[in-house]
């Protein structure tokens, strides 16, 4: 098993790109908002993500979003492990957020 991090930004951040001629199962993708909670203010440092399994070739964009501006409180973790995804050579798992570096996304892998 493998796993790979990233800080998520702004704009489209690949967390995964699997390399050509190679297939993975993703089993779980973590998301946590790294910001320090204001128990005064549960909005402050809420920031929104969104989450996209593009195909190789295929520009991201809603036919491959699979999580739209999820709302993530400071000091939230949000995991995806209900289903295990396949991807292939040239698929990539992209993210991005409305917060830069304020989400840190893990993802967990095995390669077949």
């Amino acid at each position: 098993m493998a796993i790979q991090s990233v800080l998520i930004q702004t704009i489209d951040t690949v967390l995964l790109e699997v390399p050509a001629e190679q297939r993975y199962a993703v089993t779980v993708i973590m998301i946590c908002n790294t910001a320090t909670a204001n128990p005064a203010d549960d909005t402050e440092n809420l920031t929104n993500f969104d989450l996209h399994f593009v195909k190789q070739g295929n520009a991201i964009g809603n036919l491959n979003k699979v999580i739209g501006s999820m709302p993530m409180t400071a000091g939230e973790t949000f995991t995806f492990d209900t289903e295990k995804i396949i991807i292939e050579g040239g698929d990539r798992i992209i993210v991005n957020c409305d917060s830069p570096t304020v989400l840190s996304a893990t993802v967990s892998y095995l390669e077949l």
